[in-house]
């Protein structure tokens, strides 16, 4: 059972009817959130934000995966962070090009990828997940829904 002040992390994906995949995370709170929650909360939402705005024709990988974790380092959060930023989609759900430290591939305009860096500090986390491809001059956002925390009554 869901109890009042608890936040839920839901990752929903699946394969459209042309084959290819899609993925996405969006974060829910029953009541108010804990105060702890809502200030890593905020963290998070501004390094997903620049891990975004990161993406661009011969980008590194490594450079998107570096400006949210910083982010989180700097706010005191980098050892709560401790998966990839994100993963390749395309008729798989999870292939190159890897959004990960270590990655020196340039990102090419048309390569679609997650972006979801995470907070996992304890007894809850958060995670916001959005589908980018990468344009001529950045990056598109594939997901269109609202990317803040969710408080149902």
């Amino acid at each position: 059972m869901i109890r009042p002040g608890e936040p839920v992390v839901v990752d929903i994906g699946g394969t459209m009817p042309s084959g290819y995949c899609s993925d996405s995370t969006r974060n829910y709170c029953v009541g108010e959130p804990p105060a702890d929650y809502a200030a890593y909360y905020a963290v998070l939402e501004e390094a997903q934000r620049a891990s975004c705005e990161a993406v661009r024709p011969g980008a590194t990988p490594e450079a998107v995966d570096a400006a949210g974790r910083d982010i989180i380092a700097a706010a005191g959060h980098g050892e709560h962070f401790f998966h990839r930023t994100g993963h390749g989609i395309g008729l798989e759900s999870h292939e190159d090009p890897y959004i990960v430290a270590g990655n020196l591939e340039p990102l090419e305009p048309g390569m679609a990828f997650s972006i979801e860096p995470g907070i996992y500090p304890g007894p809850h986390g958060a995670r916001i997940e959005d589908i980018v491809v990468c344009t001529e001059d950045g990056f598109e956002p594939m997901n269109v829904t609202e990317r803040g925390l969710v408080v149902v009554d």
